[in-house]
C-alpha cells in the first residue's frame, strides 16, 4: 500500500462514468484531479466527478448501479445514503456482440491427470458419497461415513479423496409432484453421476415424499457395485442400517480404487464460476481475471458455468447480447422475469441481495454488484442457458439458473457436472466444496495476507500493475494443477461436508 504522502489511487473504469473507484482510501479534503474528497471515502468506495441531479442515474462500468436520492456534488461519497435501486428497460439486443471462438484442436489443448469413468465423463477427485433423500435419515448418513473414515479402512486406497457424507434438510413435507421434488430428484442424482463420484450410497428414511425407487424408475438406475440405495425403515433401525451402510461402502471401495489418473485433455473440465463476500473491488481485479480463465478454458474446448440469477440481476442485458441465438438469450430473459415475481410474492426486492458485507466493501446496489459478478463469464459466446441442476451438455460458456446463496448456488453447478470450482471473494468467505474442489481467489490483497489460510491466489496485484491477463493466465494454470490432484486450501483445511444445499424452492408443508 501506498505511503501516507503518496497520491491515493483511484480508478475511472468507463469514460462515461460519473464516479471514480477509490483504490486507497481518500481523507476528507483530499484532491483528486482538481476534486476534493467531501468525506472519507473508505477504499473500494466511490467519489462523485461530476453533479448528478437527484433521480439521474448513476454510471460505474459504463452502466446503471443505481440512481440518485438527492442531488451529489463532485468529491461526495456515493453509497447507500444518496444512491438507491430502481427498475429500469434494457435492450437485449439478443446476439449482437456473440464472436466464434476458434478451439483449439485437442492435440494443442492444454491437459490435467483425471479419472476417467465408465460412461467417459472426468473426474478431478475420488470420492465416495453417503447421500441422503431426506433429512430424517441425515445422521445415519453421518455415522456411516464418520465410522468408514475411523475404522483406518481409507489408508488401503491412496487413490480414493475420502468418503464423506452428502446430507440436506428437506425431502419431505413437499410437493411430491411438483417442482420442488423435480429439483431435488435433479439435484441428488446430479451428485451421484458426478464425475468426482466414484461411488455412492444413497440412504432414506422410507417414508419420506422423496422415494428413493422414483428417482431409481426416473432415471433408469440399476444398483451395481459403485451404486447403492437403502431405507432405514427396511434394513430394521439406526444400527442395522450404519453396519449395512459400511459394507456397502466397504464394498464401493474396491471398486473404487481401480481408477487411475491419466492424462485428458482440458477440455474436459467443466469450471462453475462462483463469487461471494463480494466488495468494490470485486468487478475490477479476481472477477475480471476469472473472466479470462473462463476464455482460455473456453479456447481450449472446456465448460464455463456462470450462476447466481440475482447477482447478473441489472446485467444481463450484457449476456443476452453474447448469446449464440434468440432463443438461448430469451431464456435467459424469462428466468429474470420468473425471478422477480418469486421475490414479490416472497415480498422482497431484487435489491435484497447485497449483504452488510457486501455494502461495508463498498457495493451500493444489486446493478452494481451485478455488473462485477458477470465478469466471471468472460467474453464468449453465451451458449446455453440451464435450470437448476440440469445436466450441463454444451461446451462453451453456458449459464445456470440458481439462487446468490453460494452453497445453493454451487450445489446446483455441482449437480449439472461441475468438476472443479473457483470461489472469487473480497471480505473473505470461508468455502469449501466436496466432491468439487474450490480455488479460492481473493479479490484485494489485504483480505489475502489476513486470510492467507484460506486463499489460494491474489488478485489484488492487479491494482499494483499486474495485466489481467497474466493473472488470468495464472488461474487457469492453478485450476489445472488442482483438477490433476493439487489440494486448494479449503481441501486442506477439511471444507465440504456441510455445503451441500440443494435449493427448496417450494413450501414446507
Amino acid at each position: 500500500m501506498p505511503s501516507p504522502a503518496a497520491t491515493p489511487r483511484t480508478l475511472r473504469l468507463n469514460p462515461q462514468d460519473n464516479l471514480i473507484i477509490a483504490v486507497d482510501a481518500l481523507e476528507p479534503g483530499r484532491s483528486v484531479d482538481g476534486i476534493n474528497a467531501a468525506a472519507r471515502i473508505p477504499r473500494g468506495h466511490k467519489m462523485a466527478i461530476e453533479k448528478i441531479a437527484a433521480g439521474a442515474p448513476i454510471l460505474k462500468f459504463g452502466q446503471i448501479i443505481g440512481f440518485a436520492t438527492e442531488d451529489i456534488v463532485p468529491g461526495q461519497h456515493i453509497h447507500t445514503h444518496n444512491c438507491a435501486f430502481a427498475a429500469f428497460e434494457r435492450d437485449y439486443a439478443y446476439g449482437a456482440n456473440a464472436k466464434p471462438v476458434n478451439v483449439l484442436p485437442v492435440e494443442e489443448q492444454a491437459t490435467f491427470q483425471g479419472f476417467r469413468r465408465a460412461n467417459g465423463k472426468v473426474g478431478t477427485r475420488n470420492y465416495v458419497g453417503v447421500v441422503t433423500s431426506v433429512n430424517c435419515s441425515a445422521t445415519v448418513a453421518r455415522f456411516i461415513a464418520e465410522e468408514v473414515n475411523r475404522s483406518g479402512l481409507l489408508k488401503d486406497y491412496p487413490d480414493i479423496d475420502g468418503v464423506i457424507p452428502l446430507v440436506h434438510s428437506t425431502g419431505c413435507g413437499i410437493d411430491y409432484n411438483g417442482e420442488t421434488f423435480e429439483v431435488l430428484k435433479r439435484t441428488t442424482w446430479g451428485y451421484a453421476s458426478n464425475p468426482n463420484m466414484a461411488g455412492v450410497l444413497v440412504v432414506g428414511l422410507g417414508c419420506e415424499g422423496f422415494q428413493i425407487a422414483r428417482m431409481k424408475e426416473a432415471y433408469g438406475i440399476e444398483e451395481s457395485d459403485t451404486f447403492r440405495t437403502m431405507n432405514i425403515q427396511d434394513v430394521g433401525g439406526t444400527k442395522k442400517t450404519i453396519a449395512a451402510g459400511v459394507e456397502a461402502v466397504r464394498t464401493m471401495l474396491v471398486a473404487a480404487s481401480k481408477a487411475k489418473r491419466e492424462t485428458v485433455p482440458a477440455s474436459e473440465l467443466m469450471l462453475a464460476l462462483q463469487c461471494g463476500g463480494s466488495d468494490g473491488y470485486s468487478g475490477i481485479t479476481a472477477n475480471v481475471a476469472l473472466g479470462v480463465a473462463a476464455d482460455i478454458l473456453v479456447k481450449h474446448g472446456g465448460t464455463a458455468v456462470l450462476a447466481e440469477t440475482p447477482e447478473i440481476y441489472g446485467a444481463e442485458h450484457l449476456l443476452t447480447r453474447r448469446a449464440s441465438s434468440r432463443e438461448v438469450g430469451e431464456k435467459l430473459v424469462r428466468i429474470i422475469k420468473w425471478w422477480e415475481d418469486y421475490t414479490a410474492r416472497a415480498r422482497m426486492s431484487m435489491d435484497n441481495n447485497p449483504s452488510p458485507g457486501n455494502k461495508a466493501g463498498g457495493l451500493t446496489t444489486i446493478l452494481e454488484k451485478s455488473l462485477g459478478a458477470a465478469a466471471k463469464g468472460g467474453s464468449t459466446p453465451l451458449n446455453a442457458v440451464y435450470h437448476y441442476a440440469e445436466p450441463i451438455t454444451a461446451k462453451g460458456f453456458v449459464y445456470m439458473d440458481t439462487p446468490g446463496y453460494d452453497p445453493v448456488s454451487a450445489t446446483g453447478q455441482v449437480a449439472g457436472g461441475c468438476n472443479i470450482l473457483a470461489f472469487t471473494t473480497g471480505r473473505g468467505s470461508a468455502y469449501g466444496c466436496k466432491p468439487t474442489p474450490s480455488l479460492k481467489l481473493a479479490t484485494n490483497s489485504d483480505i489475502y495476507r489476513r486470510m492467507i489460510d484460506d486463499m489460494d491466489i491474489n488478485c489484488g496485484d492487479i491494482v499494483d500493475g499486474v495485466p489481467i491477463e497474466q493473472k488470468g493466465q495464472e488461474i487457469f494454470d492453478a485450476l489445472l494443477r488442482v483438477a490433476s490432484g493439487e489440494r486448494t486450501k479449503s481441501e486442506q483445511l477439511g471444507y465440504g461436508d456441510a455445503e451441500y444445499v440443494p435449493w427448496q424452492i417450494g413450501a414446507t408443508m
